[in-house]
């Protein structure tokens, strides 16, 4: 007990620092400490969350952008297989739609060689008809492409958009050129690109 100035302070140590300090820490830590790590808890959860949450959409995204239709489109990337369908299209469109008198047979032939399915089908109901034209006007017709766009390049199929140049001639006239404009599919057969559909645009 120590006397100041009429009054009396009980439970006083003589230090007035060591007095308040001892007064703000005991039941201070015992409420601020849980406190704490309660709060260290709570953000490392969340943050393991937002990790976790950041990386499912990232890998959602990224499978998203593999998946699109551009990307699975082997013409923007397989250049040698672009090149080499747009190749077998083009050389097989010459041979089919070129003839004269004396060739026909040989275009027939070329057409069971090159074309399949629904393009075979059409070519061999309608070419009776071109054989009797070539013979009977003395026609001749010769087409090249002069380019060829693949347009869409998968595993076994393509389509392509192609351009010819033909040239009629008719014995005793002067020839004539026209152009043309075809939508083509193809599909891998047998190591060749073969001709399964066309339609003329």
């Amino acid at each position: 007990m120590k006397r100041t100035g009429g009054t009396t302070i009980e439970g006083a140590t003589g230090d007035p620092d060591t007095d308040v300090r001892d007064e703000g820490t005991g039941a201070g830590q015992e409420g601020t400490a849980p406190r704490h790590v309660a709060w260290r808890r709570g953000l490392a959860s969340f943050l393991v969350a937002a990790l976790l949450a950041a990386g499912v959409g990232l890998h959602v995204a990224a499978r998203q952008v593999r998946d699109t239709p551009a990307t699975s489109n082997r013409a923007l990337t397989d250049t040698a297989e672009t090149t080499r369908v747009a190749g077998d299209v083009s050389s097989a469109l010459g041979k089919v739609f070129s003839y004269s008198p004396q060739s026909t047979a040989v275009t027939k032939e070329a057409a069971k060689r090159l074309l399949a399915g629904k393009a075979l089908q059409q070519y061999a109901a309608l070419f009776g008809q071109v054989e009797k034209q070539a013979a009977d006007q003395k026609l001749t017709l010769t087409s090249q492409a002069v380019r060829a766009g693949v347009t869409r390049l998968g595993a076994r199929s393509a389509h392509l958009l192609v351009f010819l140049d033909q040239v009629y001639e008719r014995e005793g006239k002067a020839a004539t050129t026209a152009g043309a404009q075809l939508s083509v599919t193809a599909e891998l057969r047998g190591g060749r690109w073969i001709i399964v559909d066309i339609t003329s645009r």
